[in-house]
């Protein structure tokens, strides 16, 4: 992600009453407007091949799932005195959630499990501020895929649960060759199965 040249900030009753579309590519963070980057193909590839997977892996009987990519999460807003500071909104590379109807302001309370993709650009965030974000929210389960030093192949995929508190991530796994999900979904995808082009 970048931060454009210009600082551009927006107030959550501005971002609501627009159009889902209305500002493009982006995610605000404490107000701050954070233009995303284009991925890779290879990141792509893998965020369309997981959320296929998951899409596949969700139970005839039982509870409800739904699996989305890109889709507008609000977080709670900053603690801060200006309306311009306060804002914070996420795009998740794929969220599992249940099937209550779909609001940006509530969904974030919905979601079991969050999965980010990592890229040169993001892998920062990924790692540091959204894990912090997303287990302050409460979000059950986090998964953080990394690629090899030439960014060409997966080379594990961090798998996060939330501690005893029920607001900080700690580790359960490092899946290397096969990511291996017995919650919200199970689940079984080989690193080749994700990333074969």
């Amino acid at each position: 992600m970048r931060v454009p040249e210009r600082e551009t900030r927006l107030e959550a009753e501005e971002y609501l009453a627009a159009p889902p579309d209305a500002f493009g590519d982006i995610e605000v963070v404490d107000g701050l407007v954070v233009y995303n980057m284009a991925q890779s193909e290879l990141h792509d590839l893998v965020v369309r091949r997981l959320a296929a997977a998951l899409e596949n892996a969700r139970p005839a009987e039982g509870p409800c799932f739904r699996v989305s990519s890109d889709v507008a999460v609000r977080f709670a807003d900053a603690a801060s005195s200006s309306a311009d500071r306060r804002l914070n909104v996420r795009y998740p590379d794929i969220i599992v959630r249940d099937c209550d109807p779909y609001d940006v302001n509530t969904v974030r309370d919905h979601i079991q499990l969050v999965v980010e993709v990592t890229s040169e650009a993001t892998v920062e965030i990924d790692t540091t501020a959204k894990r912090l974000q997303y287990a302050a929210a409460g979000v059950p389960g986090y998964l953080v895929i990394h690629f090899d030093k030439d960014w060409a192949r997966i080379s594990e995929i961090e798998e996060y649960r939330l501690d005893w508190s029920g607001r900080r991530y700690v580790a359960h796994a490092v899946h290397r060759r096969a990511l291996i999900l017995d919650e919200p979904l199970r689940l079984t995808a080989t690193f080749e199965d994700l990333q074969r082009p």
